[in-house]
């Protein structure tokens, strides 16, 4: 029976897709000539330096869609809605481009992963802006500390829109953004009463966007600043000072560090003794770096039963790293048909399904979603400028220079025949190799 853990080597070449998005052409072989310790040390324990890839990648300067008055006629409703798709493609193509090019990938990821956590979809914020600003806030908070996030992000103002924040008045106080704070970003569910939701829609209350400017500030007369009790203590709470509340419940670490052990380790909690540890590495401060670094040297990391399902974008993101494709440079056809591709698996940056964001495991093996998942890799395997050595190599040896080049352990035997099936193709063998089992789940 063979060992199920991981040796160092496929260990580095499992952190490289859970921290990151996977590796370029040649960079698992440096990383795994470097060690395990190496890799802990550049990748997780170091705060990063300057990265080149982000550096080039800046957030486009989106204007704001202008608002249409009710007189309007159907021509300028139609141009508006063009502006407004328009903004939403260049900031979808603009942070598939980011993730590709950060040469720190961990910051990139932990940014995708909090997206999903604290979920705003501009379907319903409307303004691509909004949402690119909100994406700056959760990569500014991204491995750094928990409360710093929260702090942002409860006064965001597209998570103001997205949960009605926006509309939240003394007199009219409206819920759903306390009680998504609570249940979905800081807590979970059981760990609050109904009697809490509204005392926080209180505290809440009074925060507005200006449509025009997309700035969220106080309104000081739609405010409640009457005592409120929340979670068994009474105080004039505000915004800043629930979050401080909800944060200071011992079940919120638990919660948040399940969310991430979730989505980046296995999807099996882990056991008290673990949980302990991690609780630990988390602090009183919500330490998110010393947490991701706690859990990525535990037992269960190594463990080969602990394979996870790419999501669609992951997936993606790491199959253009591979192939040295950037989406910024693809002509806007195929960006539109990559972004349509990811539509059909299920996933477009800024476009969660709901406010508990995408589903993770099987979810995304679907009938449907494979063949979305094969038009992308054959449209990526298209475009990308594959190196010399790779496009010479005899096609009995193309199986194998196509798993070193996707940073795969080994093929399958079913995988193997399939990709002989093909070898004397390029693109059609990277398209079976990238839509393999063996690349579609980080194992």
């Amino acid at each position: 029976m063979p060992d199920p853990a991981l040796d160092d080597a496929a260990l580095i070449r499992r952190a490289a897709e859970r921290f990151g998005f996977g590796c370029r052409p040649g960079e698992l072989a440096q990383l795994q000539s470097a060690g395990w310790p190496a890799w802990l040390d550049t990748r997780l324990h170091r705060p990063p330096g300057a990265d080149p890839g982000t550096a080039a990648t800046p957030a486009p300067a989106l204007p704001l869609a202008a608002r249409v008055g009710r007189n309007a006629d159907p021509q300028q409703r139609r141009q508006r809605n063009l502006e407004r798709r328009d903004a939403q493609q260049a900031a979808a193509v603009w942070w598939l481009d980011r993730m590709v090019r950060a040469e720190d990938p961990l910051t990139e990821r932990l940014t995708w992963f909090w997206h999903g956590h604290f979920a705003t979809s501009v379907q319903k914020v409307r303004q691509a802006p909004l949402m690119v600003a909100q994406n700056e806030r959760l990569r500014a908070g991204a491995t750094g500390r928990f409360p710093d996030l929260a702090q942002a992000m409860i006064v965001d103002p597209a998570l103001l829109i997205w949960l009605d924040g926006n509309d939240n008045t003394a007199k009219a106080p409206n819920e759903n953004l306390s009680r998504e704070f609570m249940e979905l970003f800081a807590l979970g569910r059981g760990n609050y009463t109904e009697a809490d939701v509204q005392q926080a829609a209180r505290a809440l209350s009074g925060w507005r966007v200006d449509r025009s400017t997309g700035a969220a500030t106080l309104v000081a007369a739609r405010h409640d600043d009457r005592p409120k009790t929340i979670l068994g203590a009474t105080a004039n709470f505000d915004a800043p000072s629930f979050v401080n509340q909800v944060l200071a419940t011992p079940s919120s670490p638990r919660f948040v560090i399940g969310r991430l052990w979730y989505r980046l380790v296995s999807t099996v909690p882990p056991d008290e003794a673990t949980a302990g540890g991690l609780l630990q590495a988390w602090g009183p401060g919500g330490d998110i770096r010393a947490t991701l670094s706690a859990m990525a040297q535990l037992p269960a990391f190594r463990d080969r039963a602990s394979a996870l399902v790419k999501q669609p974008v992951e997936w993606a993101v790491g199959l253009m790293r591979a192939l040295g494709v950037t989406p910024a440079a693809l002509p806007a056809p195929q960006q539109r048909r990559l972004l349509v591709g990811l539509q059909g698996m299920g996933q477009l940056p800024f476009r969660p399904p709901s406010v508990g964001g995408w589903p993770a495991g099987g979810a995304w093996l679907t009938t449907s979603a494979a063949v979305s998942r094969a038009a992308v890799a054959r449209g990526v395997a298209g475009v990308a400028a594959l190196p010399a050595e790779l496009t010479a190599t005899a096609p009995a040896q193309r199986p194998e220079a196509l798993r070193r080049l996707l940073g795969v352990e080994t093929w399958s035997e079913r995988t193997a025949h399939a990709l002989g099936q093909v070898a004397d193709d390029w693109p059609s063998a990277l398209t079976v190799a990238a839509c393999s089992p063996e690349y579609v789940v980080s194992s």
